[in-house]
């Protein structure tokens, strides 16, 4: 790998990790406009421990509320907002875990195509759009119902269609059921901590059932840009929501996908 595709993979990886456009959708460009080869499972792996890296690190101090009282509420000693909240993305993470490990040979195989990937990005990209306008309430991520997080937590299911974005269609959810934009999104991007990690573990068995030469220097610049990138998309998306909302994001996200079915296939 050249260092000029290191550093265009990590920040695309790190910046649409997060966002509500779909990282899928934008990686599948990166071969189709350069030369590069494929640039390996060590390397997916090392860019996705980056953005994990960035949203602990984001999140930290909520995290560590969580993992204290959730330890507190074991011992029973009584369960607060906190233990709550890690109990409700606990909930909300199993049901793509599983639809996810019965159906992934399936979904990497038949629905990786530019088509499937342009026609999401605009259905789910309009119904983000409809959500942010005319469902959206007041909540945020401690006020809500179990109802709600399976609710979140099903449409997470969706996101394995490539093109959906996981945190696009969680946040498109979760105003749904009524919560505001910056609770929808911190919930989404804490839903993206066990995501990931699962992700990840899963693509390091099989880097170990079928190892690869690993060139450890862009590993390790790869999942240090990713995560810078990651951190700052997480930082300045909550800005920019309260302010613009989610409608920006839905404008790029149709124009994208239909972008893709123009230059794909007709």
């Amino acid at each position: 790998m050249d260092w000029l595709q290191v550093v265009v993979l990590a920040v695309v990886q790190g910046l649409t990790e997060f966002l509500p456009i779909s990282s899928s959708a934008h990686l599948i460009l990166v071969p189709v406009l350069t030369t590069w080869e494929d640039q390996g499972l060590a390397f997916d792996v090392a860019l996705h421990l980056g953005s994990l890296s960035a949203v602990v690190i984001y999140f930290r101090q909520e995290i560590w509320k969580m993992v204290v009282s959730s330890l507190t509420a074991v011992r029973g000693k009584g369960v607060d907002e906190d233990a709550r909240l890690a109990f409700w993305v606990t909930i909300a993470t199993l049901p793509v875990c599983i639809v996810g490990f019965l159906f992934h040979d399936f979904i990497s195989g038949y629905m990786r195509s530019t088509f499937i990937i342009g026609i999401s990005l605009i259905a789910f990209g309009l119904l983000l759009g409809y959500a942010d306008w005319k469902m959206r309430g007041t909540r945020s991520e401690y006020q809500l119902t179990l109802k709600d997080v399976l609710i979140i937590g099903g449409a997470q299911v969706l996101a394995l269609i490539p093109g959906t974005s996981r945190s696009g269609i969680t946040m498109t959810a979760a105003l749904m059921v009524g919560m505001n934009r910056e609770g929808a999104a911190r919930f989404s991007f804490l839903l993206s901590i066990p995501v990931i990690v699962l992700a990840g573990g899963l693509e390091a068995v099989n880097l170990l059932k079928a190892p690869h030469l690993i060139d450890v220097p862009a590993m390790l610049v790869g999942a240090l840009l990713s995560g810078i990138s990651a951190y700052l998309c997480i930082h300045y998306f909550l800005v920019v929501i309260k302010k613009l909302g989610m409608q920006p994001f839905v404008a790029y996200r149709v124009l994208f996908g239909a972008w893709l079915l123009w230059f794909f296939h007709f």
